[in-house]
């Protein structure tokens, strides 16, 4: 299984690097420049267009119906609402955006990590195999909930966001099936 010390070198190696850092920032500056914050069409798009790469067309149709009033409201809600109980808070968020035509956990996982970074990270394959040496490609809300606690575990150990400890898990497992 994967160590902390393990991605130590790779905090900031992701190819996608410098476009996940875009992304989170214009995603933190709306946070704060919105009174209630949500997602416009193009910016729901945007962060599907980073998650799905090559497969970003595959649900185009589908997804076309979700219009921009519907992903701000949607997204509106899944993005700001609270409860005291941060698990179940977990599970209304996820039931919210998957609620969108064409979100599925992990793209609502990625919407999330992007949002509130230190939280929530993207669950794929990727860091599924390299967390619990298992190969999965479908993923439930239990999933997420194990994946993101183990991701946690990592992060608070090297002082990281989560979602930038998947990234680097992610990138570590590149690596190792590309050498």
């Amino acid at each position: 299984m994967i160590t902390a010390a393990d991605l130590v070198p790779l905090r900031s190696a992701a190819s996608d690097y410098a476009e996940t850092e875009r992304l989170r920032g214009r995603l933190q500056e709306l946070r704060t420049q919105r009174a209630s914050f949500f997602l416009t069409r193009d910016e729901f798009e945007q962060i599907l267009r980073w998650k799905l790469r090559g497969q970003y067309g595959r649900q185009q149709t589908l997804r076309a119906v979700n219009t921009e009033d519907v992903v701000r409201a949607v997204t509106g809600l899944a993005l700001t609402l609270t409860h005291e109980d941060p698990d179940y808070e977990l599970e209304l968020r996820f039931g919210i955006l998957c609620a969108l035509r064409g979100v599925s956990i992990p793209v609502a996982s990625a919407i999330l990590a992007l949002t509130y970074p230190e939280e929530y990270a993207v669950i794929d394959f990727r860091g599924w195999r390299q967390m619990f040496g298992e190969q999965k490609n479908n993923f439930s809300l239990a999933d997420y909930k194990r994946y993101v606690r183990a991701v946690r575990t990592l992060a608070e150990m090297l002082g990281w966001a989560a979602q930038e400890t998947d990234a680097a898990i992610w990138e570590y497992d590149r690596r190792q099936t590309h050498s």
